[in-house]
């Protein structure tokens, strides 16, 4: 199902189309819009990483990720992560391996960098994500950002 799948960066030609990308509704309180994590890459552009997913030339959903950031937030940089941000798979193409594509385009561009741990953060509770990041091998950390649990792939060899 990945043959033909592509990310390209969101520029002025498909902004529009991005931003046009809709989780489910019962998904809204899970993850930002696509504009509010354009307006962070904006604010973060030396972070951030963001990205539309085609299907051939159909637009399936968006992805964000985030690079080389100093987790802890004090300056001192001796806790830099990298991992997804934002994942927004379109209502109507969900369950069709995009979500899986774009996890592992991620650790594709972090490996690329150099980066060898993938993180993410989701929403706790029956009806989130939790379920799908562990299907893919992440591990929670322990940690709570926000709310949110912190998980982590690491990327060693040719899994991920």
């Amino acid at each position: 199902m990945t043959e033909g799948l592509r990310l390209e960066p969101v520029t002025p030609d498909n902004v529009d189309t991005a931003i046009g990308i809709e989780v489910a509704p019962a998904q809204r309180r899970l993850v930002a819009p696509v504009v509010k994590s354009l307006a962070e890459a904006y604010v973060h552009a030396e972070h951030a990483w963001p990205r539309l997913i085609r299907h051939g030339d159909r637009p399936v959903g968006f992805l964000m990720a985030f690079l080389d950031i100093d987790w802890a937030g004090d300056g001192t940089r001796r806790d830099v992560r990298s991992g997804l941000w934002r994942l927004n798979i379109a209502e109507a193409e969900q369950r069709r391996g995009y979500g899986r594509f774009a996890v592992r385009a991620v650790a594709e561009e972090i490996r690329r960098r150099g980066g060898s741990l993938l993180h993410v953060t989701w929403e706790p509770g029956e009806d989130g994500p939790e379920g799908f990041y562990l299907g893919l091998g992440f591990r929670r950390t322990g940690e709570v950002s926000g709310g949110q649990t912190v998980g982590v792939l690491e990327l060693g060899g040719a899994g991920g």
